[in-house]
């Protein structure tokens, strides 16, 4: 049955247990997770993605929280799986239209309040901290938090148990035996949680096309010492801020060569912060500013930057591009790429790359020396997860379409007697009959504008992407309450070329304009509606003709 087939939920069932992506299936990124039994929805996580050159001046994208809003009175809480943007970072924008309490482990916790600092929403919002191991019940769940490994402390995964079968719910996850920061995933629990009986696997897919294992971040450790230890310039290493393990084994590393540590970017610092706070990175020493470490010589300086994702406002962008105040990179200098490239990342993170070589600076990547593993499982991993849980169902998430076939085909080699692949909005029946699609929720996207949250397909944004693919035009005509035109009409090109004629004159725009006008119905020139239209059309047929573009336009009209 398609999609469009099915009825849309409008409410949590009382004798069926569900789950539904609002965010994150079928996509890396974005990540919003309902489940839905006895009339009551528990949401698990709430995140964002960013947005990228095809969305200009869109810097944060979120799902619609449309569906939850409108079952406010029904929303049990708010469980978080781990602080990473993807699975928190919409909580704060998307949180007064629900006001519902948020249940995280205590660093997640000391991450949110300084992202609900920034939105003035510090002492609203009730969060309560959930230690690892910790239980919480809501309603019909009774909520486990299982401590996993990842690229960021205080990763859960959740045990959420019902009367009509538990759920695993993965969260990020891997498999490190030397996580260097934060606790041992905890296998035995997981082995005790599958020999309970598990009904459905809500599982990771991200890396489930990699053969093997992710590797560990202890041996990434070992090698930056070595790898670091090769250069005798300026080092840059660009990094995902909250990946904590990392940013410990950089300062060890850097210690280990006699540089000290400069971070730039205030999302290092904020992660530092955030860290010092719950008792992480306590024997870091001295970590300098930007402006504290620029007489230091060029051997005794490591930097540790944002924009490792080639983000146009990030720290290692404006290095590269010669627009940081205190740091610049040049000939006989080296970056190191400590992360992965995220899908759709791509185009900027290349062209970063290429203008740091352009500068004459040496570019490192995970291709040329071993600086990264990732913090999701490879296959290797998820064999062994499912051999400790044996779900009865899986239900792939968090990842791309082929991500999660993938997981669909390999979950049911591995035992599992059912797997389904769905979509954002996709009601899935888990008990007593699933799985199965039995229903779907209205999705769609956010942003940011200002202090506004507007869809991503509102007007706006769709008349800014236009403008930017074909450019814009603004026409100021004058006409008499009769509809004579008084003066020539003026035409103002932005992002266009002006047509020429065969001679090698520009087009005279204004005279077209006028000349369609006067062409015009007597009657009709009276509607000024009728006006702008004969106007726009003008414009647009002309650079249409010429250039294949059609411009954004506005027609000023003014009577006289």
């Amino acid at each position: 049955m398609k999609s469009s087939d099915l009825p849309q939920l409008r409410s949590a069932p009382h004798d069926r247990l569900v789950f539904l992506p609002l965010g994150g299936t079928g996509e890396i990124g974005m990540n919003l997770n309902v489940y839905g039994y006895q009339g009551k929805f528990l949401i698990v996580d709430m995140g964002v993605t960013f947005g990228d050159e095809t969305i200009p001046g869109v810097d944060v994208v979120m799902p619609d929280h449309l569906f939850l809003e409108e079952q406010a009175d029904n929303l049990l809480g708010i469980v978080i799986t781990h602080a990473h943007e993807d699975h928190i970072g919409a909580l704060a924008y998307l949180w007064p239209d629900l006001r519902c309490p948020v249940y995280c482990s205590p660093f997640a916790a000391a991450f949110l309040e300084t992202k609900l600092k920034e939105e003035r929403l510090d002492g609203d919002v009730p969060v309560h901290v959930v230690q690892q191991g910790g239980r919480v019940t809501l309603g019909p769940f009774e909520i486990e938090f299982v401590p996993v490994t990842h690229s960021i402390p205080e990763a859960n995964m959740l045990a959420i148990r019902t009367d009509l079968g538990t759920i695993v719910h993965t969260g990020d996850w891997k498999i490190d035996p030397e996580p260097v920061v934060g606790r041992f995933m905890d296998l035995d629990r997981l082995r005790a949680i599958g020999n309970e009986g598990v009904l459905a696997c809500i599982s990771d897919s991200t890396n489930v096309l990699n053969p093997g294992h992710s590797g560990s971040e202890g041996a990434v450790r070992e090698s930056l010492i070595n790898v670091i230890g090769q250069y005798k310039g300026r080092i840059a290493v660009s990094c995902f801020a909250s990946n904590v393990a990392r940013l410990d084994s950089l300062i060890h590393a850097a210690r280990k060569n006699g540089r000290e540590v400069c971070l730039v970017g205030r999302s290092l610092w904020r992660i530092v912060d955030v860290c010092h706070q719950v008792g992480l990175l306590e024997n870091c020493g001295r970590l300098l500013e930007a402006e504290q470490a620029a007489d230091l010589p060029d051997s005794r300086v490591m930097y540790i930057c944002t924009g490792s994702q080639g983000e146009a406002r990030a720290a290692l962008a404006r290095i590269a591009w010669g627009s940081h105040p205190y740091v610049k990179l040049g000939k006989g200098d080296v970056c190191l790429f400590s992360s992965r490239v995220i899908p759709g990342n791509e185009k900027s993170i290349f062209k970063l790359q290429n203008q740091l070589v352009l500068n004459g600076v040496e570019v490192v990547t995970d291709r040329e020396k071993f600086i990264h593993v990732s913090g999701h499982p490879a296959k290797e991993e998820v064999a062994e997860l499912y051999g400790l849980l044996r779900p009865k169902m899986v239900v792939p998430v968090h990842g791309e379409a082929r991500h999660l076939q993938e997981h669909a085909d390999f979950a049911l080699t591995l035992g599992a007697e059912d797997a389904l692949v769905i979509a954002d909005g996709e009601v899935v029946e888990l008990a007593p009959h699933g799985p199965r699609v039995v229903a779907t929720a209205n999705i769609g996207r956010l942003t940011i504008e200002g202090e506004r949250i507007v869809p991503l397909d509102s007007p706006v944004l769709r008349d800014r992407k236009k403008m930017t693919i074909n450019g814009s035009a603004v026409v100021t005509l004058v006409l008499d309450h009769g509809g004579r035109v008084l003066g020539e009409p003026l035409v103002t090109t932005h992002g266009l070329l002006v047509p020429e004629t065969e001679d090698g004159e520009e087009v005279d725009l204004g005279g077209l304009v006028q000349d369609a006008v006067e062409r015009m119905d007597r009657r009709a020139r009276g509607s000024d509606d009728d006006v702008r239209e004969v106007v726009r059309r003008v414009i647009r047929r002309v650079f249409h003709n010429d250039q294949g573009r059609k411009p954004v336009t506005d027609v000023h009209l003014v009577r006289l």
